[in-house]
């Protein structure tokens, strides 16, 4: 149970160093938050900037259309932008189903943006340039989009350290408890055998 008790805690402490950095940005007049790759642990970062790891979680978001949105009652297609920009977005839908907002698109759809000219673009333009308007593309390489990913993982990670750190209370009363039990019983054994060189008739 020792060695139960010390891998539970090492794994707990690695969840804690790995998720306690990155979180979404709010944004004014915005329901969402926005996400950028760079505010998270170089160990998670590494994960999703691995090209073969990407690719198969790119495969798993388009086969789970978490880009068809539909806002409140509205048909997608036609909600209007201010319903839009109140949407309360999941990090993985904001981060990989719509340009990050320093892009300045105009908003024509949740999921059609027009871009600016190349002048009026943001010095950063690297997810800006990624974002294409293709249902199966969006901004599923964005970095915005990895960030998301992030996000999710952080959060999930983080409900797990928080299971583990109960389990771990609790592993470590009954091993507790078990110690002590022992060590009564060989006080037990102790008290209860003759002295050495005494012999019971």
């Amino acid at each position: 149970m020792f060695v139960l008790i010390i891998l539970v805690l090492c794994s707990t402490i690695f969840v804690l160093a790995v998720t306690h950095k990155g979180a979404g940005k709010a944004l004014s007049g915005r329901g969402y938050k926005e996400y950028r790759l760079g505010d998270y642990s170089h160990w998670l970062q590494n994960r999703v900037n691995n090209y073969e790891k990407w690719r198969r979680i790119k495969t798993c978001l388009q086969y789970s259309k978490v880009c068809m949105p539909t806002i409140g009652n509205h048909d997608a297609s036609n909600a209007p932008a201010h319903l839009f920009y109140s949407k309360r977005l999941s990090a993985i839908q904001s981060g990989c189903c719509k340009p990050p907002d320093w892009c300045n698109f105009t908003y024509v759809s949740p999921t059609y943006w027009n871009k600016p000219t190349e002048a009026e673009l943001p010095y950063t333009t690297t997810d800006c340039a990624l974002w294409q308007n293709d249902p199966n593309v969006l901004c599923l390489d964005c970095e915005s989009c990895k960030a998301g990913i992030l996000d999710n993982l952080k959060s999930t990670w983080k409900k797990a350290a928080i299971v583990n750190t109960v389990f771990l209370k609790c592993l470590t009363v009954v091993y507790a408890i078990g110690c002590c039990a022992f060590r009564n019983t060989r006080k037990d054994d102790s008290w209860k055998r003759p002295p050495s060189g005494f012999v019971v008739q």
